[in-house]
């Protein structure tokens, strides 16, 4: 397996400017296995001058039947090489590989329908008081900075890049310094389906360095960052000094709501996975519970079950479902949260332990009796913990679970259709789901409310905002 280490500038792989490089380490078993070049402002300068210049050379002009043509070809290249794609990802962030297959499937998939939407994204004809004709138009920003993060790399990667591609802009994708492969793949292969040298580049490098130089160059018009509220709020204020235009996906501390009337059974069975899937490294883990008093004792016992049952282990293998964390930092800031919750007297009932003695591990854990204004009750934890609390009445559950800086995701179990509509208008959140854990669907929006941030991906919603709205009126 041959691993991208070259920074992707202008359709070819080159060393950094300044000759850094950045050690990977293997999540699983703790051993570095490759070294990437490392950007710094001099490559950042290079590369947006050649995004602009591509950008004005032809891509914002080029036909659309064209333009769907490229992105479906790097759609089909995609497909061929989901194997490989899904074996880098593993290898560099421990995912394990059944995961790592389908989410590279899903990024040939976004391509898929954003190749398909080019064609079907247009302005409008408006008639207005004044008689004549007026009509609105679309049009590219220019050149977009994508900065992308380390938990679902690639697939992050393709949503950002492929709306702002087919409303035709250029792309300068900043992947996390802890997985920089894919998203180097991924420029590779789109160059080689005939994307045009400095349409899309991948700049791997520590954000630290050179993240506000790109946020700041005054030829981006656009960046699309995915990552913690932290650093969103940063970029917001960094963006504010050219008035460039900013979309930010950031933290949550989604709830799951389980009312007495649901298949609880079902729900105790599958929730949890919503909250340790990818070890619990995603925005949209479902990590405050909610129980109905009259089911909690069993829903609990149930979903503990269910939770040991879950295969922990060599993320290469085929039927592990969790693998490592990606970095010994992060295991470390979620073992300080299971101290403080140990501390604060919430009880440890499954998990919060190390089983694996190799690699960054660390068990699935439930926490119970958690007080509301705990420190795993109120932050966002980013690793395979949660917690759950039971509940009397709808109103004050509701009220609890507002009660958050955050407002991403979430899910409701119950079998009354006017609950499941009431609670979903009344939990301030973007992203709902309804008697299960689905939050991506390519074809809708998302995004959240609140300091989860603002704008959305996916869908239709990413296109419009990789454009700007132009109106024109001609007097009759």
């Amino acid at each position: 397996m041959e691993l991208p280490t070259g920074l992707f500038i202008d359709g070819a792989s080159r060393a950094a400017h300044g000759g850094g490089r950045t050690v990977l380490i293997n999540p699983a078993d703790e051993q570095p296995f490759a070294e990437v070049a490392a950007a710094d402002e001099s490559d950042i300068a290079a590369a947006v001058e050649s995004a602009h210049r591509a950008w004005e050379g032809g891509w914002r002009d080029l036909a659309p039947g064209k333009r769907t043509e490229i992105l479906f070809n790097v759609a089909r290249k995609l497909r061929e090489q989901v194997d490989e794609i899904g074996r880098i990802e593993c290898l560099n962030i421990g995912k394990p590989i059944a995961d790592a297959r389908d989410e590279a499937g899903l990024g040939a998939r976004v391509f898929e329908y954003y190749a398909g939407a080019v064609t079907k994204f247009f302005g409008q004809t408006i008639p207005v008081s004044r008689g004549g004709f007026d009509f609105t138009l679309r049009e590219s920003m220019g050149v977009v900075a994508a900065i992308v993060p380390w938990n679902f790399p690639f697939p992050i990667a393709c949503w950002k890049a492929a709306p702002a591609l087919a409303a035709g802009n250029c792309v300068i994708l900043k992947p996390a310094s802890l997985s920089p492969l894919t998203a180097l793949k991924l420029g590779e292969i789109a160059h080689a389906a005939g994307l045009p040298p400095g349409v899309l580049q991948v700049l791997p490098g520590s954000g630290s360095a050179i993240g506000d130089a790109l946020v700041t160059h005054p030829l981006i018009r656009k960046i699309s960052f995915t990552g913690s509220t932290e650093i969103g709020r940063h970029i917001m204020g960094l963006a504010a000094r050219n008035l460039s235009r900013v979309s930010l996906e950031l933290g949550g501390k989604s709830p799951n709501i389980v009312f007495a009337d649901a298949d609880w059974q079902r729900a105790a069975d599958s929730s949890p996975m919503s909250v340790f899937a990818n070890t619990g490294q995603d925005c949209c883990a479902r990590s405050r519970m909610f129980v109905e008093r009259s089911v909690f004792e069993p829903f609990v016992e149930r979903f503990i079950a269910a939770t040991r049952r879950i295969r922990v282990g060599d993320p290469t293998d085929d039927k592990t479902e969790l693998g490592p964390m990606v970095s010994a930092g992060q295991r470390a800031s979620v073992e300080e949260f299971i101290a403080d919750a140990r501390k604060q007297g919430s009880v440890v009932a499954s998990g919060g332990g190390r089983t694996h003695a190799k690699g960054w591990y660390l068990d699935p854990t439930v926490l119970l009796g958690v007080g509301k204004g705990d420190r795993c009750w109120r932050e966002e934890v980013f690793g395979p913990v949660v917690a759950i609390v039971p509940f009397d009445d709808e109103a004050e559950m509701l009220r609890e679970v507002n009660d958050s800086p955050y407002g991403l995701s979430g899910s409701i179990w119950t079998s009354n259709l006017s609950r499941a509509l009431r609670v979903s208008r009344a939990v301030q959140s973007g992203v709902l789901s309804v008697n299960c854990h689905n939050s991506v669907h390519v074809e809708a929006p998302f995004g959240g409310f609140k300091t989860s941030g603002l704008g959305r991906d996916l869908g239709m919603a990413a296109m419009e905002g990789y454009t700007e709205l132009k109106n024109v009126y001609v007097a009759d």
